[in-house]
């Protein structure tokens, strides 16, 4: 009787062996699942199914940003769940500040790594060539992803040129680039300036670039105009430079209408048909290619140029061939209606 209740004693022992293996298999398996799915939430896709747009703002920290995340139901799971794989799985890299692109799908370490290395989202803001500084304050107050107010840079300051900047960035800080941009292009300009150039210091090529700027769109035309400008220096004539009269009464915005007499005989430092020399300052911001022009202008003889009908000019050297030129252009504008 001993023997089979030794038996029957070693098959119990057996089959609880058995049954505690597979427990523990079943609880291996359970705990592989559940730790798979959870890592899942981690590197699978998350639930985004458009691009979303993402502010990180200044100082914000990894606890801020999931909570963020999960408002606004870019991860899978909760902002603890991204807390947690954030410190044991991400970089202890610090977020940029910035706007950023959460493409659809696109997983919690993805997203991680995108705000702690990627590329923000980059905007622009273009300068056009002879924008005056008034304008440029008002184009960069109308951006309404900019911050802080400005004042009106100095005029002639601000290189004409497109620029990126992020998301909530200063209007001061995109403004100082512009300005540098500035310094440094005129700085390389001035070192390459044709030897007996009329202007004698960098201010004075901005004020005299300012103006063939404000004269003349085509590029064609850039340095002619600065040669016969430069003549006009040389032999003490004045510049007689429509431009110079419409800034001071509008610091460079539209005049919206013809010059009056009593303003051509204005004397405010600016007015070049009383003012032999260049004006006190400039009258725009001028571009790269009307700076060069006043620093290497084309040789020319002339010493008058008027509009002749098509966006350009017509140059003359005498004052005769100058008024014959005149006439054509009265001509052309009575002919279109614009004169009586």
């Amino acid at each position: 009787m001993a023997q089979p209740k030794r038996r029957r004693r070693r098959r119990l022992g057996a089959r609880l062996k058995r049954g505690v293996l597979v427990l523990i298999v079943l609880f291996v398996l359970l705990v592989a699942a559940a730790g798979g799915a959870t890592w899942l939430l981690w590197i699978g896709p998350g639930p985004t199914e458009q691009p979303t747009t993402f502010i990180v703002a200044q100082g914000s920290g990894t606890a801020r940003i999931a909570a963020q995340l999960e408002q606004a139901g870019a991860i899978r799971g909760n902002a603890i769940t991204f807390r947690i794989f954030a410190r044991l799985f991400g970089s202890h890299a610090p977020l940029q500040q910035g706007e950023f692109l959460i493409r659809p799908g696109m997983s919690p370490a993805a997203i991680l790594d995108m705000l702690q290395f990627g590329q923000p989202v980059r905007r622009m803001v273009t300068i056009p060539e002879g924008m005056p500084s008034v304008l440029v304050r008002d184009r960069l107050m109308a951006i309404p992803y900019l911050t802080g107010d400005i004042e009106v840079p100095p005029e002639g300051s601000v290189l004409p040129n497109t620029y990126d900047f992020r998301r909530g960035e200063t209007r001061a800080a995109v403004l100082a680039r512009m300005q540098r941009a500035m310094t440094e292009t005129l700085a390389r300009l001035w070192a390459r300036r044709r030897q007996g150039s009329v202007v004698q210091s960098p201010q004075a090529a901005i004020i005299l670039a300012s103006i063939v700027e404000k004269e003349t769109s085509r590029e064609s035309e850039r340095r002619t105009i600065a040669g016969v400008y430069s003549n006009r220096l040389r032999q003490g004539m004045p510049l007689q430079a429509d431009p110079t009269v419409i800034y001071p009464i509008t610091q460079g915005r539209p005049l919206g209408r013809r010059i009056l007499r009593s303003e051509l005989l204005a004397r405010n430092g600016y007015n070049t048909y009383v003012l032999a020399g260049l004006p006190i300052g400039p009258i725009a911001n001028p571009g790269r290619a009307s700076i060069a022009a006043v620093l290497d202008p084309q040789d020319t003889q002339a010493l008058f140029f008027v509009a002749d009908g098509s966006g350009g000019h017509i140059f003359a050297n005498t004052l005769a061939e100058h008024n014959a030129n005149v006439q054509r252009w009265y001509a052309i504008r009575r002919a279109r209606g614009e004169m009586n």
